[in-house]
């Protein structure tokens, strides 16, 4: 569990790093967009991942590993997005954006944490090909809550989704590397 803590951290730090760059270069323009915007953006993502896992040729020069980051990236915005809602315009600074996604990276790894104490780490048998799936799935019922408008009748909701789809990356991203 301890390797598993510091690998983890190790894939988020990365994924931060992108994350302030972008937020330098681009400011929170992200903050206008609505969650099912933001869904709909993860899903591409993913869904480019499973046709990589799944074509020999690719015709754009970026790999899994770039998809997954977006993808861990973009669920964080997700989740900022539930707490503070949809703005009209970009209104946090660089330093309260990076704090929020520190939060919302904390509390998914806790998550993570807490499952993965439960499963036993299940997951390191798994293949990157079924964490994709898994992401698609997850992304599949966020799609059918926000149809719902967020209503559930005994699911969890679209930020404990989101959370595993992070996690699922996150997972992805640690297989990616060894």
């Amino acid at each position: 569990m301890q390797q598993t803590s510091k690998q983890y951290d190790a894939v988020i730090e990365s994924c931060r790093e992108l994350f302030l760059k972008k937020t330098k270069d681009y400011g929170t323009a992200w903050r206008i967009l609505r969650l099912p915007s933001l869904t709909d953006q993860i899903f591409i993502k993913a869904q480019r991942i499973r046709g990589l896992q799944e074509n020999a040729e690719r015709k754009v020069d970026e790999g899994e590993q770039s998809e997954f980051i977006g993808i861990i990236n973009y669920s964080i915005m997700a989740l900022i997005q539930i707490d503070k809602g949809i703005s009209e315009q970009p209104d946090l600074s660089l330093q309260e954006a990076v704090q929020l996604y520190d939060e919302k990276a904390s509390l998914t790894k806790t998550l993570m944490e807490n499952k993965n104490h439960d499963y036993g780490e299940a997951w390191r048998e798994m293949r990157v090909s079924s964490l994709t799936d898994l992401i698609l799935q997850k992304l599949l019922r966020v799609k059918q809550i926000e149809d719902n408008k967020g209503k559930t009748l005994v699911s969890e909701g679209i930020d404990a989704n989101y959370q595993d789809i992070i996690n699922y990356a996150v997972f992805a991203l640690i297989h990616l590397s060894q």
